[in-house]
């Protein structure tokens, strides 16, 4: 049986990217925003349906000390298939292949996302004694 989804190296296209956030319920962003962001990519895959976009993710850094995973996202249509699980599986051996041994990396999960980062090794900050925080830059 051929497997109708396929996993790319690469980032999407700013209107793609847009739409792809939006399915899956995550938040919309700038599009001049996310046309700076994506070419800021340390490594990103697009998962394709026959050939449509349906799920993407990236790793941001600075390629050395400090990597985030970001944008992980699955067409709800395609949800509950293990799609998710194959973009985390391969940020992560992108991650294991080419960052140092002694990088950081971190990402943000959204409600039971949780449970499939915890499959590859993540775990909650405050178990460290740390607190994640956030700000959003708000232009007036």
């Amino acid at each position: 049986m051929n497997d109708p989804y396929e996993l790319r190296e690469g980032v999407p296209s700013v209107e793609t990217f847009r739409r792809l956030r939006t399915d899956a319920g995550l938040s919309d962003r700038d599009p001049e925003a996310v046309a700076l962001a994506l070419a800021g990519t340390w490594h990103g895959v697009v998962l394709h349906h026959e050939g449509e976009p349906i799920g993407m993710g990236r790793i941001v850094g600075d390629g050395g000390t400090a990597f985030q995973i970001v944008d992980i996202c699955v067409h709800p249509a395609h949800q509950g298939r293990g799609l998710g699980r194959r973009v985390m599986a391969a940020l992560t051996d992108e991650l294991e292949r080419r960052a140092p041994a002694t990088a950081y990396v971190s990402l943000i999960a959204d409600g039971p996302a949780r449970f499939l980062y915890e499959k590859f090794g993540f775990a909650d900050v405050a178990e460290h004694g740390s607190v994640g925080m956030y700000r959003f830059m708000r232009g007036d």
